[in-house]
């Protein structure tokens, strides 16, 4: 039993470590990324006086370790740097973008977790039934689609033959909630594999649940099917949809960079595209940075929400 209390603690503890490996390994790749980051910046004819101010201004003339204690030292003081394209800070370059990302990320998780719980629900519900084979094959088929095509294909549809929806965020500055129609087809785009895969593994869950003791104890006190089913088995299937969703919440970060520069939405991805095309380090190394704190953070909670739904394996006789 002590043990078991431990393991969160333990969890948390693991965390920062985490964030620190994040740091290490976000420092590592960009500085192994090919080509001269000054003579890129310097332009087409660059000049080699030109190149070693850059050069000094990036502190690239300095030693590996030299580079990476300044750059942990500034992340300490909540200094992400200064765009070497724009000359802004970094900060007001995510801050800028942060907003339309968050907009489609929340959306989308909101919409994900009662859409995949019901439809698992019901498909476990109505095991090996016409409902429970038409959401299973549903499921697979639209799994089966890539991000990309799918997005391509409700465009043509639904903005270009139909005209019920925009194509793209153009013209929106940003401000998604002000035109929700443009959220429409991303967020589609977004749910659909997620909410497959999740559905898939509440519906297994709920049907290992239904057919465990402390279920079938719940009906020998006499308490409804819904109650059995809402209350008692379905807390327990959660614990593996949990986790799925705690990676679902990490493909986002990566899917929704697809998404932005698919639809033209001013978010995150929009913003680490530009830096790649520009090799904008500092900017790279912050996305990099926020997207590492962001996935250990997720993780951690859902390791945590894991051990809190974990299946009980001893009823009351």
């Amino acid at each position: 039993m002590s043990a078991d209390r431990g393991r969160p603690a333990r969890r948390l503890l693991l965390g920062p470590v985490q964030i620190a490996a994040v740091v290490v390994l976000i420092f590592a790749l960009t500085e192994a990324l090919p080509g001269d980051a000054a003579v890129a910046l310097a332009g087409d004819q660059p000049d080699p006086e030109r190149i070693a101010r850059i050069r000094e201004s990036m502190g690239l003339d300095r030693s590996m370790g030299g580079r990476f204690g300044a750059w942990v030292e500034r992340l300490a003081h909540g200094d992400l740097g200064t765009s070497l394209v724009s000359g802004r800070p970094v900060a007001d370059l995510l801050a800028d973008g942060f907003g339309p990302t968050l907009v489609l990320a929340g959306v989308t998780v909101v919409l994900l977790v009662p859409l995949s719980v019901g439809l698992g629900v019901l498909a476990a519900r109505r095991e090996g039934g016409p409902v429970d084979r038409l959401i299973s094959a549903l499921t697979s088929a639209v799994h089966a689609v890539p991000e990309f095509a799918l997005g391509v294909l409700l465009i043509t549809l639904f903005a270009l033959e139909l005209r019920w929806l925009p194509p793209t965020a153009v013209g929106t500055d940003g401000d998604l909630l002000g035109r929700p129609a443009v959220l429409v087809l991303p967020v589609v785009v977004l749910l659909s594999r997620p909410v497959c895969t999740i559905a898939r593994l509440v519906r297994a869950g709920m049907i290992d649940a239904m057919a465990s003791p402390y279920v079938a104890h719940a009906r020998r006190q006499g308490l409804s099917g819904a109650r059995v089913c809402w209350t008692h088995a379905l807390p327990n299937a959660l614990a593996p949809a949990t986790q799925q969703l705690a990676r679902t919440c990490d493909w986002l970060l990566s899917g929704v960079i697809v998404v932005e520069a698919l639809f033209v939405v001013p978010g995150l991805g929009t913003v680490l595209v530009d830096a790649v095309a520009a090799r904008d380090i500092p900017v790279i190394q912050g996305l990099a940075l926020v997207f590492g704190v962001v996935t250990v953070s997720v993780n951690l909670v859902a390791d945590l929400v894991t051990l809190r739904l974990a299946p009980r394996v001893e009823v009351a006789a």
